[in-house]
């Protein structure tokens, strides 16, 4: 199933934990990858994406799971380099803090206001 005939958030929820990971590494790499997570070690991102690898903490996971719907969500709006741009850059929605850091403090609401508001070309 291609992630384009679905909603993003509903791609995400059907992929395997280490497919959603393979993704966010493959388009923000390990390193922000493990900030959205909210952990230290950047290696984590690529053993958590090995099939056989370590799982990652519930918290992680759901930020996993939140970072990849959004930017997907956007990806599929706009474009990858967009969608990448958009997760790294400082949100006036987000009191001048990037989507990334968001999702790691855990403000999910807020961070997905500010994805609709993007998505929707509303002002912030």
């Amino acid at each position: 199933m291609s992630i384009t005939t679905i909603s993003p958030h509903n791609a995400t929820a059907r992929l395997p934990l280490p497919e959603v990971v393979r993704q966010l590494n493959s388009h923000l790499g390990p390193t922000l990858v493990a900030a959205a997570a909210g952990v230290k070690d950047r290696g984590l991102p690529t053993k958590w994406a090995r099939p056989d690898g370590p799982r990652p903490r519930p918290a992680a996971e759901t930020r996993l799971l939140k970072t990849h719907a959004l930017f997907f969500s956007i990806a599929q709006a706009e474009s990858d380099h967009v969608a990448r741009s958009w997760m790294i850059g400082s949100n006036p929605l987000l009191d001048d803090d990037t989507p990334i850091t968001a999702i790691r403090e855990d403000r999910y609401k807020d961070v997905s206001a500010a994805a609709t508001a993007f998505l929707e070309g509303t002002p912030a």
